[in-house]
């Protein structure tokens, strides 16, 4: 049963980031038809690991109150499940969902996928951390600079502290202006 529980919450993570990418793509207006492609080949794949397991079930009550008389049965469900693996193994292949090992090995030890993202997302806000700290650093010695700099160089501090805010005014307008269409509307950045 804690198969049927992963492969559901896979399945509701797939179709979330294929909702949310095709919500994406243009604007969120229309779809490429690769995507169509993509998430219609991804709910083939589904449906027949939703089939597959519904086979598995069976087999396994099948197995487990077997006798003389279930064997034909038994037989008739091993054929299915090899069938419906097979085609399960032909369908994946028009698939390209890559996921990570570690992931898979979490599903392999009996641990919840979401480990691994929980994992990733510390590593990710520790790492920020350390940057953020190295960057404050930084501004701080620039401040600290800009001080000793104004005490024995006022005059020089104050056009290069001229040239810094044209600069900054200049660079604002050109990012401004490339923002702006033709027809007057601003282009809008989309997030991703």
């Amino acid at each position: 049963m804690k198969s049927f529980a992963i492969v559901k919450r896979i399945r509701m993570d797939i179709s979330q980031n294929s909702s949310a990418s095709a919500a994406n793509a243009n604007g969120g207006i229309t779809q490429t038809n690769d995507q169509d492609e993509s998430k219609q080949n991804l709910n083939h794949v589904i449906n027949s690991i939703d089939k597959t397991l519904g086979l598995l079930h069976q087999l396994h009550l099948t197995v487990s109150s077997f006798n003389v008389a279930s064997q034909l049965p038994l037989l008739q469900r091993v054929n299915s499940l090899v069938t419906e693996l097979d085609t399960m193994q032909r369908l994946a292949d028009n698939c390209n969902i890559q996921v990570p090992m570690e992931v898979v090995n979490l599903i392999d030890e009996g641990k919840n996928p979401d480990e691994f993202n929980r994992d990733v997302i510390n590593s990710c806000i520790a790492k920020n951390q350390i940057t953020k700290g190295k960057t404050d650093q930084f501004k701080g010695l620039r401040r600290h600079l800009l001080e000793e700099l104004d005490q024995a160089f006022p005059n020089e501090v104050e056009a290069y502290r001229e040239i810094r805010a044209t600069s900054a005014a200049e660079s604002k307008r050109l990012a401004q202006a490339q923002s702006i269409l033709p027809n007057g509307d601003v282009k809008v950045k989309a997030e991703h």
